[in-house]
């Protein structure tokens, strides 16, 4: 299992993660407030501005205070150990 860290130590399952987006749009606010209402949030932001929005495979819905590159990169790097592979042709 691998965990990604989402901002001051707190730390999500990689494999469930089903998008990263922005908390601009309508749409995502209003798929916070839902998730709020059937108490699916987790915020991590400690206290902080939100600035990217988890999706999670089991609907719960995690805020970050990380911009939402800066977890895709985190997401899609490789894991402490592993080395990169490289094409051989």
């Amino acid at each position: 299992m691998r965990l990604l860290n989402v901002g001051f130590g707190n730390l999500v399952s990689a494999g469930r993660v089903v998008a990263v987006v922005a908390p601009d749009s309508a749409p995502v606010r209003r798929m916070i407030q839902d998730a709020r209402d059937v108490n699916r949030v987790i915020d991590a932001t400690c206290g902080r501005r939100t600035r990217s929005v988890l999706v999670l495979d089991s609907e719960h819905v995690v805020l970050s205070p990380l911009q939402p590159e800066t977890v895709a990169g985190r997401l899609n790097a490789p894991e402490r150990g592993e080395k990169a592979q490289e094409d051989e042709d």
